[in-house]
């Protein structure tokens, strides 16, 4: 009995995100609809398709990619409008362009950055602070380098 509590609770967040399902005459064409829609991007969500986000200006790309569908255009010509339209912010793989070039590089170079700068830092502190030790323990190191020998 208090389990359907706990279960309307979890699923309560989801009841306004109702998403329209679009169904095509061809089987086909509903594949390439769905693959179209996970493969292009959301462009008020962060980081979610037009499949999975349930902002208004999703629905309208939706309903481009449909329209685009059901009026004979292949998946490059869809594409191709949307990129036209709103840039290559839309595909979740934009193209190696100038324009792009610190999207593609720039997480290689944040990375390499931060492997120099904490490779520094630990030269820098290994330089800056050499063990000293006591008199007993150089006394002990120096018995312990005669039994070794050399």
């Amino acid at each position: 009995m208090k389990y359907w509590f706990l279960t309307l609770l979890i699923l309560l967040p989801f009841a306004g995100t109702g998403m329209d399902v679009r169904r095509f005459d061809d089987a086909q064409k509903q594949q390439r609809y769905e693959h179209l829609i996970e493969e292009l991007r959301c462009l008020v969500c962060q980081n979610q398709s037009l499949a999975d986000s349930s902002a208004p200006l999703a629905q309208d790309l939706r309903n481009e990619v449909y329209h685009i569908i059901e009026s004979g255009n292949n998946d490059e010509e869809a594409i191709r409008f949307l990129v036209q339209r709103y840039g290559d912010f839309v595909l979740y793989r934009p193209p190696f362009r100038l324009s792009t070039t610190l999207l593609w590089l720039g997480p290689f170079a944040l990375l390499i950055a931060g492997v120099l700068w904490l490779w520094r830092l630990a030269r820098r502190r290994s330089a800056m602070n050499p063990v000293e030790l006591s008199a007993e323990e150089q006394q002990r190191l120096q018995q312990l380098k005669k039994e070794i020998g050399p």
